[in-house]
Parts: structure tokens; C-alpha cells; sequence
């Protein structure tokens, strides 16, 4: 590692580089609540007026300083841009911008997700509990051991491939989830009959179902901050020891019901348990389980559509800030109720659809298991890549 040195970052690159964007036009705005942990690229955005906050090109990395957005791991790589188009967000973004000769964009972003960088931010943050905020000029000055600008490249195309890959899984499920509310809302909506009647969902699903785990029982448990807003599949989970929470198991529809949570679209379907296993997880949740003959996936779906939703936001009753969704409002959500053999034709669709998404989302996670044990390796030079100069 002779050839390695120590440099500020401040001296490796660009930081918050400036931007000129005029109050009041028009621009893509990249918001802290769509950012999914440790997930190189945001697939949504807003066009809003610019009124204020960090703005960026494609190739800047943002960074996100304030807490727990920073532990969780809220960092992505800017590329939803056309040339020469600048895009702005939250003031609680640090961008960092590649320095010609010295460093390399796609290095830069593994950078900030690498335990060098985040160690040194997380333990700069200053300021009231929960609004923490990383000092911005003790990292800036603050000494990095990095490797010279064609092993940078060498190393962030080994990680690039492998994020190429999970996003291409990932937008393949977002497809194949596509597909699938699309016929639940052809057959269960737009060509809905009028002598099929209507059900409340609390007739076609239990809401809260009661599973038994034992008190000090280890079982899979999963954060709120860990559920997505844009798959089924969670981000990660654990197990740990039960004390109390929900509970749920495969084929449940977990449902965010607090804000912002809900309101962001927090929802997941459950098939990482182990057979048999009951997991559990925040208080904060509502669980959807459907009743035969429905395909236990139609919770999940159900939970996503937008009429739900805003019948769900709708129940939320509590003090600012802390208002949730009401299970026994949500029960009474109506549908159509379509005949047997209309069940059975979606029921069938969705047996194709879910078991590709399910292995898709295996494939995610065990590519993301390998990025995640390289990148500390690359970053540290524990693992060397070959290069040429």
C-alpha cells in the first residue's frame, strides 16, 4: 500500500460544490423519506419549486448528515439527471463531487458508505438529541488514507457491478409487482360487476391475527426502519429476543401505521421467516393476513393500492406528529367481491409472480451480503483489486 497516501477530504473532493438555481423554478428534487438504506439509486423523485436546500449533478454523491438518517445508512449516487441539469434536496444532504486527477465519482460514493468515512462522521455529529447533525468541517479536514485514482476506479467497478446487478433484481420485482396490482385492479375493479357485491377486507382477511411466542423466545425481528417503501422485501432483519411487539408470519402483509411511515408507503410482504417461524417486530405495525380461497399475496397488494392508502391515512387519529391508522377503521375498507373461478384465475397469475419475486429477492440479498463483506475490504486495502496505470 506504499502507493496510497493520506489526504483530507476536503483535499479528495468537492464538497457541497456550488450551484446556481434561481428561487422559484422549476427542478427534480430528491427527498430524504424516498431514500431506501444503503441503496445506490433512488428510482423516484419530485418536480417542485426550488426554494432552498443542497442542489447536485449527476455523479455527486449526498450524503445524508443528520441522525438516524446517517446510521441508517441514507446515501445514493445521483444519476435521474439529463447533461447539465441540476437536481436539489434536503439541507441536511453533505454532496460530495469528484476532484479531476485525485479522485473518482464511483469511488466517492462506496467512500461514503465505507466504515473510514461513516466512523468519522457518525462520531463528529453534534447537537440535541435526535437532530444530531455531522460537523461538516471535522470531516473536511479530517485525514483519509485512499488509493491512488486507477485503483479508485478498479475498486468502484468491482462494487458497481454488483449494485448494477441487485438493481436490475429490483427492477424486475417492480415490474412483476406492477403486473400484479394491475390485475387485481382489472378483475377486482375497473371490470367489477354489479350483482358481485361489496365485502369490508375485515370479511376477506384477518387484520392482527393472534400468533403465540413466548416471552424471551429468539425469533426474526424487523424494524420499521427497515421495511421498504418501494418492494415487498425488507432491507434486513435479525433475530433477537421476544419481549413485545406485532407478530406475523410468511404470507402476512405487514402495514406501516404511523406517520410518516405510512404515508411514505411502508409495507412488506413476509417470506423470510424460517417454516413455521413467528416473527415480530414494532407496535407501530398492522397485519394483513387474507382467508382462503384468496392468494395470501393479495394483502400485500391491497395494502399498496392507493384507495387503501388514503382510506388508511384517513383512519389516523393522535396528536401531530404521532398520529396512527385505526385496525378497526381499516377493517371496514370495502371491495368488490368477484366469484370463485375470478379468485382462482388471480390466484393462479399470482403463484408465478410471487415465486420469481421471492427468488429475485434472494438474489438481492445475497449479492448485497457480498458487497457489503468486500467494500470495508476493498476501502481499507485489506482486499487489493488489479489495476492498470
Amino acid at each position: 500500500m506504499d502507493e496510497w497516501r493520506e489526504l483530507t477530504l476536503n483535499a479528495a473532493a468537492i464538497i457541497n460544490p456550488t450551484e446556481s438555481l434561481s428561487k422559484g423554478i422549476k427542478a427534480k428534487k430528491i427527498a430524504m423519506t424516498i431514500i431506501q438504506p444503503f441503496t445506490k439509486r433512488v428510482t423516484r423523485y419530485s418536480v417542485e419549486d426550488y426554494n432552498g436546500g443542497m442542489k447536485f449533478r449527476n455523479g455527486d454523491t449526498l450524503v445524508a448528515r443528520i441522525t438516524p438518517c446517517l446510521e441508517n445508512g441514507k446515501t445514493i449516487f445521483v444519476d435521474i439527471l439529463d447533461d447539465g441539469e441540476i437536481g436539489f434536496g434536503s439541507t441536511e444532504f453533505i454532496v460530495l463531487r469528484e476532484k479531476e486527477g485525485t479522485s473518482d465519482k464511483g469511488f466517492l460514493y462506496y467512500f461514503a458508505l465505507s466504515p473510514e468515512f461513516r466512523d468519522v462522521a457518525i462520531l463528529s455529529m453534534t447537537g440535541s438529541s435526535g437532530r444530531q447533525r455531522v460537523q461538516t468541517d471535522v470531516v473536511r479536514n479530517h485525514l483519509f488514507l485512499l488509493p491512488p485514482l486507477p485503483e479508485q476506479k478498479a475498486i468502484a467497478s468491482v462494487l458497481s457491478s454488483l449494485d448494477d446487478k441487485i438493481d436490475l433484481l429490483h427492477r424486475q420485482n417492480k415490474t412483476l409487482e406492477a403486473m400484479a396490482e394491475t390485475l387485481f385492479r382489472q378483475w377486482f375493479v375497473e371490470e367489477a360487476k354489479e350483482d358481485w357485491g361489496d365485502v369490508c377486507l375485515g370479511d376477506i382477511a384477518d387484520i392482527n391475527p393472534t400468533y403465540h411466542l413466548k416471552k424471551g423466545a429468539v425469533s426474526t425481528y424487523l424494524e420499521m426502519k427497515n421495511v421498504s417503501t418501494s418492494s415487498f422485501y425488507p432491507v434486513g432483519w435479525y433475530k433477537r429476543k421476544f419481549t413485545s411487539g406485532m407478530k406475523f408470519e410468511n404470507g402476512d402483509t405487514i402495514l406501516a401505521r404511523i406517520t410518516p411511515c405510512l404515508e411514505n408507503g411502508k409495507t412488506c410482504f413476509v417470506t423470510f421467516l424460517d417454516e413455521e417461524e413467528i416473527g415480530w417486530g414494532s407496535t407501530e405495525y398492522i397485519i394483513i393476513r387474507m382467508k382462503k380461497p384468496l392468494h395470501p399475496y393479495i394483502s400485500y397488494i391491497i395494502a399498496k393500492d392507493k384507495d387503501f392508502r388514503d382510506f388508511a391515512i384517513s383512519s389516523m387519529s393522535g396528536s401531530s406528529g404521532r398520529q396512527r391508522a385505526q385496525a378497526n377503521v381499516i377493517k371496514e375498507y370495502e371491495l368488490a367481491s368477484p366469484p370463485l373461478e375470478i379468485i382462482e384465475k388471480l390466484n393462479c397469475q399470482l403463484v408465478g409472480i410471487l415465486a420469481k419475486c421471492k427468488i429475485n429477492a434472494i438474489q438481492i440479498r445475497t449479492l448485497e451480503k457480498l458487497r457489503d463483506t468486500l467494500l470495508p475490504k476493498l476501502m481499507s486495502g485489506e482486499v487489493r483489486v488489479k489495476y492498470e496505470n
